[in-house]
């Protein structure tokens, strides 16, 4: 199981298919093995077409969009040198479309409510459904503490070390980690905040069958 390789920060275990590896080129991907676990922020209409065709299994994770803003916030604010943008302008921009991944708009909640199920279910999309001797093994539960928020923050490979993508931006692994927390953008966003990104997510995402 890939997660047992707790030398290893989970971005170079499973690779982003657009973001260039500093200590390695696009040619190591081909020698990955069958079936291979590659990670994307494109959308499936920027993917080859081959990949709805070829039995390809898209898993596709979307977070409630204000916590998503919160941690988007911190996340910049680290790995950019000097930026420091004001909470107040980087949510008129979130609102407004503008990232650096383009807009929000075109659940991480289910898995932490019902990491279990979740589990099951992703097993069993990926063609690999848990067996009963899975469940009695213990083999959901050790999955869900393998990928939890504290398991993986306790790596010395997550405390430590990172990435210099040309000398541009630096971003340490320990980036990826804030609080892991649903709900966490009460803490940073006032009622008319809340209230205006609840009414984007309305105009975005109404009649494609996401809610939050």
């Amino acid at each position: 199981m890939v997660l047992y390789k707790n030398y290893c920060n989970p971005q170079y275990l499973v690779p982003f298919v657009e973001i260039p590896d500093p200590r390695r080129d696009y040619a190591y991907l081909e020698t990955l093995p069958s079936p291979r676990l590659l990670s994307t922020h494109l959308p499936l209409s920027m993917l080859p077409p081959e990949t709805s065709s070829c039995g390809c299994k898209i898993v596709y994770l979307c977070r409630e969009p204000k916590d998503a803003f919160v941690s988007r916030w911190h996340f910049e604010n680290k790995i950019v040198k000097g930026s420091n943008i004001a909470p107040d302008k980087a949510f008129d921009m979130f609102c407004e479309g503008f990232s650096p991944s383009d807009p929000f708009w075109d659940h991480y909640e289910d898995i932490m409510s019902h990491p279990e199920e979740v589990v099951r279910h992703l097993a069993k999309f990926l063609g690999v459904p848990l067996t009963e001797e899975d469940e009695c093994s213990g083999v959901t539960d050790e999955v869900v503490k393998l990928c939890s928020f504290e398991s993986l923050t306790g790596l010395k490979v997550n405390q430590m070390g990172g990435v210099d993508h040309d000398n541009k931006i630096y971003v340490a692994n320990s980036v990826f980690f804030r609080k892991g927390k649903v709900g966490d953008w009460v803490n940073h966003m006032i009622e008319e905040m809340a209230e205006k990104v609840d009414r984007v997510i309305k105009e975005k995402l109404e009649g494609n069958g996401l809610a939050f």
